[in-house]
């Protein structure tokens, strides 16, 4: 199984957000973190936003925090938030009838059975686990010097 893009960046702006918990978090700011595109970012903060992972704070100091404690939001619940699909093989949609094993396929019951246990996995884990060492990530993500540009330009 390969998780999308969109996932993977998912659980970074997460992370991103758990690390700097004091203060909102600009998009610009975490998308320049991760070297990835700011438009592409927006598209994934909605995703999370619908998903009541992260909230929006408008105005000038405004930005996205968590909408809950890291503690409580699973990395399988934000990967069932970002994945759009779970088709691990054609035959998993429902809508189609070509395969003759369709209603007594094994393989089928097998990747279904996989997939359960995948998700279990990452039902043990939690968006607080991944940022654990706050303060390498905060130091890895340059957060304390956007930190100390904000204070100087106060």
């Amino acid at each position: 199984m390969r998780l999308t893009q969109q996932t993977n960046y998912a659980v970074r702006a997460l992370m991103y957000c758990a690390a700097n918990p004091e203060r909102p978090s600009k998009v610009a700011d975490i998308a320049a973190s991760f070297d990835m595109s700011e438009t592409h970012l927006f598209k994934i903060m909605k995703v999370l936003v619908d998903a009541n992972l992260i909230r929006t704070i408008r105005g000038r100091n405004g930005g996205v925090m968590l909408a809950r404690d890291p503690e409580t939001i699973t990395v399988g619940e934000v990967v069932r938030a970002a994945e759009e699909s779970f088709l691990l093989a054609e035959c998993f949609d429902s809508g189609r009838k070509d395969c003759p094993l369709i209603m007594s396929c094994g393989f089928n019951g097998l990747l279904h059975e996989a997939l359960e246990a995948f998700m279990d996995v990452l039902d043990t884990k939690t968006i607080a686990d991944l940022s654990e060492d706050r303060s390498s990530l905060r130091h890895l993500l340059k957060i304390d010097e956007l930190d100390q540009k904000v204070a100087a330009a106060s």
